[in-house]
């Protein structure tokens, strides 16, 4: 008898325990969604059979619904997601200035448009992405007139025009070019006679013609078409003094020049103009500009030898250029 109290006491222990865990169970059922409720002047409007959460002016309210009434929550619907695109970025379109244009001419431009002559610019300003071929010869004067300063320059410079003609030999010892070069025109300017020298020597030409002798004349006759070249290489020595030393003509790195020729068709001569006083001044700044890129400078007053030409060449002192 004193077990089975013992046991009958256990389970009525067990019984008092497990009961409140059966009360305390879990409501898993679904809650109702909140919605808006109408105002009418600051207070909600409440329905029949609606219990009021809030009373504001964005009052809410929770419908009382029986839980058997109660819809699934995976029932209700989704709220729908705003898809944001952005803009299409407006096509900005430039007007870039055309090389090709740019290289014509206007004698290139007026062949092809009837005597009209169109600045680059007014092409430039008429571009569009698709552009109407332009007529063949035009293309074909540019190509050409490219292929032909190619063709033609020497030293690699386009300024410097002219024939490659490689070693010359001197009749005598001490004279002759490693790397001659035939002279035709420099910075625009044609010479009179194609003259022979090394390309160090065609490359100071060029900078006294620029610095020099161009910014001398000016305009004064529509400026030099011509410069007047009397001697460039030949084996000799120096002023042809027998038992002398080679001249620097003899070693391609000279070259004497008597004048200069005018668009205009007039002349300026060392001989004449030297101290004539309406050439004088810009004789002299040619020979002033010349000493520098020359190593060698002489002109009408250093000696009875030069009294009708420029003599310029190449030699290098230690104590810097000789001008006279």
């Amino acid at each position: 008898m004193r077990r089975l109290s013992l046991v009958g006491g256990f389970l009525g222990v067990v019984l008092f325990v497990a009961a409140p865990v059966r009360a305390e169970a879990p409501d898993t059922s679904p809650r109702p969604v909140a919605r808006s409720v109408a105002t009418d002047g600051g207070a909600p409007i409440v329905g029949e059979g609606d219990a009021v959460l809030a009373v504001s002016t964005a009052a809410v309210v929770a419908p009382v619904v029986s839980t058997a009434a109660r819809a699934p929550a995976s029932r209700l619907p989704a709220a729908p997601v705003p898809k944001v695109r952005p803009a299409a970025r407006p096509y900005v379109l430039s007007k870039p200035v055309d090389p090709v244009a740019q290289a014509l001419t206007s004698d290139d431009l007026a062949d092809n448009t009837g005597g009209a002559v169109l600045s680059p610019a007014s092409l430039a300003q008429s571009w569009s992405p698709r552009p109407s071929a332009r007529p063949g010869n035009m293309v074909q004067k540019a190509m050409a007139r490219q292929r032909e300063t190619a063709r033609g320059s020497i030293c690699g410079d386009p300024e410097l025009q002219g024939t490659a003609i490689g070693y010359v030999p001197g009749r005598i010892r001490g004279c002759g070019v490693q790397d001659a070069v035939k002279v035709r025109s420099v910075a625009g300017v044609a010479l009179s006679t194609q003259a022979t020298m090394d390309c160090e020597t065609a490359k100071a030409l060029k900078r006294w013609v620029n610095s020099g002798m161009k910014p001398a004349v000016g305009n004064r006759g529509g400026g030099v078409r011509e410069i007047h070249v009397v001697a460039h290489y030949v084996c000799r020595t120096r002023n042809n003094q027998r038992g002398g030393r080679i001249s620097e003509h003899g070693k391609g790195r000279a070259i004497d020049i008597a004048g200069f020729r005018l668009r205009d068709g007039s002349e300026i001569t060392l001989l004449r103009g030297w101290n004539e006083r309406s050439t004088s001044g810009i004789l002299r700044r040619m020979h002033t500009a010349a000493c520098g890129p020359f190593g060698t400078v002489l002109g009408p007053n250093a000696n009875k030898f030069h009294r009708d030409h420029f003599h310029f060449d190449t030699a290098q002192y230690r104590s810097g250029p000789y001008c006279r």
